[in-house]
C-alpha cells in the first residue's frame, strides 16, 4: 500500500525516545545484539530495507551487516563515536553514515572537567572519608594534587576537546594538544609526538576518536612519559588506552592516577582498577543527562526522517557526506 510505513531496523539497546519517534514514521524491528538478528528477520526486509539505526553497543554495523541488505540507504547511530560502525564499508557502497555530535559537546566537556576535578583533588575519596567518619576520627582529609601547578595535553581537539580546553583556559590551566594534524586557528601549542606532548605535561586528558587508528595509543610507553606526577583521564573510547598498562602503571606508581568515564570491555570494569583507590571511576556518563541524550536521540531521528522524506542528512560523517564528493 502507498501508505505503508517504511521498515527501519533498530540495533542496540532499547532507548524509549529513538523508538518512539520512528514509530510515528517507520516500522521498527529492534534487536538488541547483531549477532540476534535472525535469519527469517533478514530475509523479509532485505528486498526492501533502506533504513538502520543503530542505539549504541552492543549494536553496530559492520559491513557482513549491512551488505546482507541490498537496499540500505542509510545508518543513523547514538553517539558522536562510531567505531561500531563501518562507516569506509558504507562509503564505498553508498550507504550514509551519521552520528548525533554538537549536541553532547558542552555536556561532555563538563563531565571531562568534573572527572578532572574530581581525579586531581581526590574529590570522592574525600567524600568516602567524611561517609567512614575518619574526618571526626582522624583530623582533616590529607592534602592532594592541585591544577593550580599542572599543564594539561590535551589528545584531540575537536569541538569537545575545543570545548574542554576554553574551560581550562577560564580556569588559568596551560593547555597544549596533540592530533593528527595541527588546527591553525586552535590558540594553543601544538605537539606532533604525542610521547614528547606527555613528557611536557601533568595531565593527558584523551578526547580523540576510537576505532583502529587510535586504538591503544595511550601505550606503556606513553604513560612511561608521563611520568610518576602525572595524571592520565580518558573521556574517549575504552580501546583507546591499553587498559593492561595503564594498570601495570598505576600498580607500580608509574603515574600518579587516572579518571575514566570509558574502559575496554564495557559494563565490565577489571577489579584491579576497581580495588584501587587511587583512581576515579564513571559508569561512561559523559553525555548521561536527561536534555542532552533527549537531543541526541531526537537527531537519530530526524537525520532518518529527512532521508526518507527526500530531504539531506544533518549530520553525515566525514566518510559519508552529503553531497558526495565527486570522485
Amino acid at each position: 500500500m502507498a501508505d505503508e510505513k517504511p521498515a527501519v531496523l533498530f540495533l542496540g539497546p532499547p532507548k524509549k525516545h529513538i523508538l518512539a519517534g520512528l514509530e510515528e514514521e517507520f516500522t521498527v524491528h529492534a534487536v538488541v545484539h547483531p549477532k540476534d538478528l535472525a535469519d527469517d528477520l533478514v530475509a523479509r526486509l532485505a528486498p526492501h530495507l533502506r533504513f538502520v539505526a543503530v542505539g549504541g553497543p552492543p549494536g553496530g554495523a559492520d559491513g557482513a551487516l549491512m551488505q546482507r541488505f541490498g537496499k540500505l540507504e542509510i545508518v543513523a547511530s547514538f553517539g558522536v563515536g562510531y567505531d561500531n560502525i563501518d562507516a569506509q564499508w558504507a562509503a564505498a557502497h553508498g550507504v550514509i553514515v551519521t552520528n548525533t555530535p554538537d549536541v553532547l559537546t558542552e555536556e561532555v566537556a563538563d563531565t571531562a572537567i568534573g572527572l578532572l576535578l574530581c581525579t586531581v583533588r581526590e574529590l570522592p575519596r574525600a567524600e568516602r572519608y567524611l561517609r567512614a567518619g575518619e574526618w571526626a576520627r582522624k583530623g582533616d582529609y590529607r592534602l592532594t594534587a592541585s591544577l593550580r601547578d599542572r599543564t594539561v595535553g590535551l589528545v584531540g581537539l575537536g569541538r569537545i576537546g575545543q570545548a574542554i580546553a576554553r574551560r581550562l583556559e577560564a580556569m588559568r590551566v596551560p593547555v597544549v594538544y596533540h592530533a593528527r594534524r595541527p588546527r591553525p586557528e586552535a590558540p594553543y601549542p601544538y605537539f606532533p609526538s604525542l610521547i614528547e606532548m606527555a613528557r611536557a605535561v601533568d595531565v593527558l586528558l584523551v578526547i580523540t576518536p576510537g576505532g583502529a587508528e587510535t586504538r591503544h595509543l595511550i601505550d606503556a610507553k606513553v604513560l612511561e612519559a608521563l611520568g610518576p606526577n602525572g595524571i592520565l583521564i580518558n573521556m574517549a573510547r575504552g580501546s583507546v588506552v591499553d587498559e593492561r598498562a595503564l594498570i601495570a602503571a598505576l600498580k607500580e606508581r608509574k603515574i600518579l592516577s587516572a579518571g575514566l568515564d570509558v574502559f575496554a570491555d564495557e559494563p565490565l570494569v577489571p577489579q584491579e582498577l576497581i580495588d584501587m583507590d587511587h583512581v576515579v571511576l564513571l559508569p561512561h556518563v559523559g553525555s548521561a543527562s536527561e536534555p542532552t541524550r533527549r537531543a541526541m536521540e531526537r537527531l537519530v531521528v530526524d537525520n532518518l526522517v529527512r532521508w526518507k522524506r527526500g530531504e539531506p542528512p544533518l549530520t553525515p560523517v566525514p566518510e559519508t557526506p552529503w553531497p558526495p564528493k565527486r570522485a
